[in-house]
């Protein structure tokens, strides 16, 4: 007889569903952009999941989705809320977001199966372009129907190719009425999010510790758009004195990142840069860019990035923030009710930025719950979590609802 749990084979048939879409079979990376084909399949996929497991689906002003085991609308403020997004960055890893999605359907699937009767409405969510890849800004969908982003501004982001995302929507068939969800937020009484860690402060713990940590807080951190000038020119006849090359600037403001990030003792990162003319053999006239800092102490970061925006300045360019989220601590009475219910596995701090923590900021009992990630490597292919502590993973996060949900 096999010895594998009926929610690893849960977990498992759902993780092999999710594995083709969008993925690149060269570099084994992923790229599921929000409101792409990929996207919509991601879509499709989950809505059909819910649906077998019985739970309703609905959608908030933004799109995301949200499926209920019970009426949330019953008993408003008490919905025990589990799930993360399918998105991902370029070329980015499997687990980043669709481990959390994953498990918390085999962790409804589970309850359901051992005849769990909730005393409070259960959710599973998947929220929507939480990685920021195609429009620059992370978290949009939590950070809309939050009020932290306005429509206004989410409508009028646009993406590499100069499509907006108010287009993008149109495109899709989808409403462009975005705006703050104060009715959905109100169902949520508490909202734990699983998530692959990105990073290996578990791996380097005795490996028979944990496989997996509850969340402390999230560290400070924005991104800031870079608008650069130069003078397009031929390059093979425009003397080298004579040129004003937007593309040398943008050189000098990705060394000073990381020159001021090591002073101030953060990190910094210029990771994506669009080139205009973009010709082999011309000189580039413009050069578009993005900054990411982030730290755990805020003032740190803040003084990182306004030494970068003293660089840009003295170089005739603009700096525009794009996003900031301060230092959030998750909620420490349900953070500890998770780890006891863990039995007091370690906890973790976090430079990565989740859905978490915006519906922490807006004041939503908010709890995380990490899964070892052996390599640390996140953002990548390479990304990797092992399937033992993935199942693992499933049954804390059970042990979890089974305990908010449980309560009368």
């Amino acid at each position: 007889m096999s010895d594998v749990s009926d929610e690893a084979r849960d977990f498992d048939r759902m993780w092999a569903d999710l594995a083709p879409v969008g993925r690149d079979g060269r570099t084994g990376g992923y790229h599921r952009f929000a409101w792409t084909r990929e996207d919509h399949t991601l879509r499709e996929w989950f809505a059909g999941e819910c649906a077998r497991l019985g739970l309703d689906l609905t959608e908030d002003r933004f799109g995301n989705q949200w499926a209920w085991w019970g009426d949330p609308d019953r008993e408003p403020g008490r919905g025990v809320v589990v799930g993360s997004h399918l998105d991902s960055v370029p070329d980015g890893g499997a687990f980043d977001g669709p481990l959390g999605v994953v498990s918390s359907l085999a962790t409804v699937e589970s309850l359901q199966r051992n005849g769990f009767r909730p005393t409070r409405p259960i959710a599973v969510v998947n929220f929507g372009d939480e990685e920021g890849a195609r429009f620059g800004v992370a978290c949009a969908g939590s950070r809309v129907i939050t009020g932290a982003l306005t429509a206004d501004r989410a409508l009028g982001l646009t993406d590499a190719d100069g499509v907006s995302m108010g287009e993008a929507l149109q495109r899709a068939g989808r409403s462009t009425d975005l705006g703050p969800d104060r009715e959905t937020l109100s169902r949520v009484g508490a909202f734990v999010e699983l998530h692959v860690e990105q990073g290996r402060a578990l791996a380097d713990l005795d490996p028979a510790t944990s496989a997996v940590a509850v969340g402390t807080d999230i560290w400070p951190h924005g991104r800031w758009r870079i608008e650069l000038p130069g003078a397009a020119n031929h390059a093979g006849t425009t003397r080298i004195e004579d040129r004003d090359d937007a593309l040398l600037k943008a050189a000098q403001v990705v060394l000073a990142a990381r020159q001021q990030a090591e002073r101030h003792g953060c990190v910094a990162t210029v990771g994506r840069m669009s080139v205009q003319p973009n010709g082999i053999n011309a000189v580039p006239a413009h050069v578009t860019t993005f900054l990411d800092a982030r730290g755990s102490d805020a003032d740190a970061v803040r003084s990182a990035v306004a030494d970068v925006r003293e660089v840009v300045g003295s170089l005739a360019g603009a700096m525009h923030e794009e996003s900031w989220t301060p230092s959030t601590p998750f909620d420490a009475d349900l953070s500890e009710r998770v780890r006891r219910v863990l039995g007091g596995v370690p906890t973790l701090g976090t430079g990565a930025g989740h859905d978490a923590g915006i519906l922490a900021n807006a004041g939503v009992p908010t709890a995380m719950i990490f899964v070892r990630n052996p390599t640390g490597i996140s953002h990548a292919p390479t990304e990797f979590a092992e399937s033992a502590d993935c199942h693992v993973g499933v049954r804390a996060l059970t042990a979890v609802v089974a305990d908010l949900a449980g309560e009368v």
